[in-house]
């Protein structure tokens, strides 16, 4: 199996900035596509961002110039540096690992609380 764990998040005045880690270990065999994904209460899980195993990105459109996915292949880990911080921007980020070998299997972390308040 593979275990993901987040670390970085915390309370943050608007306009402020945040850079969130995710480590992977365990069975992992290979390089595979990463995302981070968040949700606040009462809400859907929302993709945030995206980064391929060669370092191709994508952003939401309510991220898009503040966000930055980028990854670590030596160290199986991915980043989201979150710049000019809003309190819409509050909720759980969880990291995703999506290993393709025999079958596609996803795999989550834990998840990291960021809240933006004044």
């Amino acid at each position: 199996q593979v275990q993901l764990v987040e670390s970085g998040g915390g309370l943050v005045q608007p306009g402020g900035s945040l850079r969130l880690s995710c480590a992977a270990s365990g069975r992992i065999f290979g390089i595979y596509p990463m995302a981070w994904y968040r949700q606040a209460p009462g809400k859907q899980r929302e993709l945030v961002a995206s980064i391929t195993t060669s370092g191709n990105t994508n952003y939401s459109d309510s991220v898009k110039g503040r966000f930055t996915i980028s990854r670590d292949n030596a160290k199986n880990t991915v980043y989201l540096q979150m710049n000019s911080l809003k309190p819409e921007d509050t909720a759980v980020y969880c990291c995703n690992v999506k290993q393709l070998l025999f079958k596609t299997i996803d795999y989550w972390g834990q998840g990291t609380q960021v809240t933006v308040s004044s």
